[in-house]
């Protein structure tokens, strides 16, 4: 069992090569590595990091995040793992706006073993960028992108994947009952949109993360959000991890 994980996955430095050192040379300071994380703009130490001991979920994220984002990202994965078990518990599909490569949902997938599940699992996104569109290109957005996700789940019969701008797009298929909502549009306005359009479907006890609700930079995803929870009573617990936490 790991005891601890490192990544060199962070964001907003001066000068990379200058601050990951820094970061070895914290880690070198310390008596014992186990129980420290870096990564994802996040260091800590002397730390259970449940998500570690959790095989299932270890063998998933090991199976399917490849990249240096999707390996650094594991603490927010686990977030998500977490929110989607604590669903099998309620009446209610899974939604995720938007699902990009279907990285973070295959992973989620596998641990929960949701081929086998009466729930459906709908995934949606642009998979392209438009430039005139204010969330930003992620490296494989473009043509063929939507192709390679239906694919990457096409042992899993409960999975919908759809193509389009949410929330328009939930008129192609949609849920009537949802016991998980994972949100990450990179876009304050659609993020709004997609909660005003949800919200009402979304069971009691079920989870909402909000990916960007924490970082500086979508700041105005917060406020949004902020804003639309605070008139109906909820207040969103920031995580260390950047995301956002309501359960309704």
């Amino acid at each position: 069992m790991r005891s601890h994980l490192h990544s060199a996955l962070f964001f907003g430095y001066r000068d990379e090569a200058s601050f990951i050192d820094k970061v070895r040379a914290l880690l070198l300071a310390l008596k014992s590595t186990a129980g420290s994380f870096t990564g994802d703009n996040l260091i800590t130490f002397d730390k259970n990091l449940s998500f570690l001991a959790d095989e299932k979920f270890m063998a998933s994220y090991d199976a399917h995040a490849a990249t240096k984002i999707e390996k650094g990202i594991i603490w927010r994965t686990a977030v998500l793992a977490w929110a989607a078990k604590n669903a099998l518990r309620l009446p209610g599909d899974f939604v995720e706006c938007a699902c990009y490569k279907g990285t973070s949902a295959r992973i989620v997938c596998d641990y929960l073993g949701f081929a086998q599940l009466d729930r459906t699992y709908y995934l949606y996104d642009l998979f392209d960028h438009d430039p005139a569109m204010p969330h930003h290109r992620m490296t494989e957005h473009g043509e063929g992108l939507f192709e390679t996700v239906k694919a990457r789940f096409e042992e899993f019969p409960n999975v919908v994947v759809t193509r389009g701008a949410a929330p328009a797009s939930f008129a192609k298929a949609s849920p009537g009952a949802i016991s998980f909502l994972h949100v990450d549009m990179n876009n304050a306005p659609a993020e709004a949109a997609v909660i005003e359009a949800l919200f009402d479907r979304i069971v009691p006890g079920a989870a909402i993360i909000l990916d960007d609700y924490g970082w500086r930079y979508y700041r105005a995803q917060k406020q949004a959000h902020d804003a639309w929870f605070a008139a109906r009573g909820y207040s969103i617990l920031e995580l260390p991890t950047g995301q956002g936490l309501v359960i309704k």
